[in-house]
């Protein structure tokens, strides 16, 4: 046999070696181009009505926990509390009223100078009245707490996108006005393949590289994987919860993707923007 025909066998033989051991790491330390940076997203919305007098935010604009995104004009809300405020001394007057009725009712029964039924009728004046002032001080918490909604600040750290609100703009309680994306819950879904799902478990270190970024590589862990996907053809039940996923290639029957959380442990070299691409290399001793 030629010494040509032995050098090609030769090489054969060596790429199915390489192909064999790229696709046995393939399986055992998983990697996948697929994956996204993911962040929770809070929608800010007054938990009462009015117009909004004051909004000292941009769009685009970090923001810090407790600092003031927009102010509902507060005077509707001052005057329902100085109402309230009004009826409970109100009630609390006739309270001390009934009060004292009833503590001489107490003193006349015992001497049989009224009979029972006044008696009685004066300790019920007096309960009820305990119920009124007790409805009187929870209507001035009340407004103690809508005068205090009519002031929104930020509940987290984070970043606002999607503000398109001026002064003067009426709100109704319960309508989202901005998106507060989360600063402290960057996350990052990686879609692997369902023959390297089970070689990958919570706990695993990873190696994510964002897109543009690819010399500069940061360490995560695998926190958990999903237990189910979309299913096109409806047979799950509660599909509409379950993600779905897209097959990139839709002629040929690939194996499903589920996404994996992944938490990010170490210093991204370029702050995070959810939607933002990135691989994951699954890395193992």
């Amino acid at each position: 046999m030629k010494p040509k025909v032995f050098v090609t066998l030769g090489i054969v033989l060596l790429a199915l070696a390489a192909a064999l051991l790229l696709y046995s790491r393939y399986l055992t330390k998983p990697w996948t181009r697929d994956a996204y940076v993911r962040a929770n997203v809070i929608g800010i919305a007054p938990r009462v009505a009015g117009p909004i007098i004051e909004i000292p935010i941009k769009d685009n604009q970090p923001v810090k926990k407790g600092d003031l995104l927009f102010r509902i004009d507060p005077r509707t809300f001052q005057a329902a509390l100085e109402q309230a405020k009004g009826q409970l001394a109100q009630a609390q007057a006739k309270l001390t009223d009934l009060e004292a009725n009833a503590k001489r009712a107490v003193d006349l029964l015992a001497p049989h100078v009224i009979s029972r039924e006044p008696y009685d009728d004066q300790v019920q004046a007096f309960e009820a009245a305990k119920a009124d002032v007790a409805a009187a001080q929870a209507a001035v918490r009340n407004a103690e707490l809508n005068l205090e909604f009519a002031t929104v600040v930020s509940p987290v750290d984070g970043y606002l996108t999607n503000v398109n609100t001026s002064p003067g703009t009426y709100v109704a309680a319960g309508q989202q006005l901005l998106a507060l994306v989360d600063t402290s819950t960057f996350w990052v879904a990686a879609y692997f393949k369902e023959t390297q799902i089970n070689h990958v478990q919570p706990g695993d270190q990873v190696r994510i590289t964002l897109m543009g970024q690819a010399g500069q590589p940061f360490a995560g862990e695998v926190v958990s994987t999903a237990w189910g996907i979309f299913v096109q053809d409806g047979s799950t039940i509660g599909n509409q919860m379950l993600p779905d996923v897209q097959q990139t290639v839709d002629w040929v029957r690939l194996p499903n993707r589920f996404p994996v959380r992944v938490q990010v442990t170490g210093e991204p070299p370029v702050p995070l923007r959810i939607g933002q691409t990135a691989s994951v290399a699954v890395v193992k001793p």
